[in-house]
């Protein structure tokens, strides 16, 4: 057996925290406006997002301009400029539409109801809102459904159509008692029940 010391292990660890990859500074600064942007730093969040925009454009990367428009809706949505986010949120959409990435789709479809509900815009939301159902639908995902059944139910209430509201949480509730989640469907049901009683 050899007398040579066995290097710790946590010393092996501190060596590869040493060796940094190199970084893309477009990426720090995408990242950095998303820190800008949780903690509510609207302005540096803006500027960020507009550097990393003009970076992509300048190197014809479509799914950065992509990534950085989403954000630039973000920040919109944020400052309550809807119209300004709408416009972010198209511009993405042509890319990723372009790339048919349903994912990216789906997200940038959840951030445009957002900006329509701002708007006060609720057939257009609720246009959205029904292609995203039929999107979950056609891949299986009731998970999905039922998240954006939920957006609908508020948009139904927030536009005073409280009995559409009603007919929406309950199915939900339809749902969840096709899977056998007894308690969860009667909870929605109830939603339904106490929302009619305030008419």
């Amino acid at each position: 057996m050899s007398d040579q010391t066995v290097q710790p292990i946590n010393a092996i660890g501190d060596a590869k925290q040493e060796v940094k990859e190199p970084t893309d500074p477009i990426q720090e600064e995408f990242d950095a406006g998303k820190g800008f942007l949780a903690k509510d730093e609207i302005g540096q969040a803006a500027v960020a997002f507009h550097n990393v925009l003009k970076a992509h454009e300048e190197k014809e990367d479509q799914n950065g301009i992509a990534n950085a428009c989403n954000q630039l809706g973000n920040v919109c949505l944020a400052r309550e400029d809807f119209d300004g986010a709408l416009n972010f949120y198209q511009r993405a959409w042509d890319i990723v539409e372009a790339e048919d990435d349903p994912m990216s789709m789906l997200v940038l479809q959840t951030q445009q109801i957002k900006a329509y509900q701002g708007l006060k815009d609720y057939p257009k939301a609720l246009d959205l809102c029904l292609e995203m159902v039929d999107s979950y639908n056609k891949d299986n995902n009731p998970q999905g459904t039922v998240d954006i059944l939920e957006v609908m139910a508020v948009i139904y209430q927030e536009s005073g159509d409280v009995a559409k509201a009603a007919d929406t949480l309950r199915t939900i509730g339809s749902i969840h008692s096709h899977f056998k989640h007894k308690n969860i469907a009667e909870s929605y049901n109830q939603k339904a029940s106490d929302l009619e009683a305030t008419v």
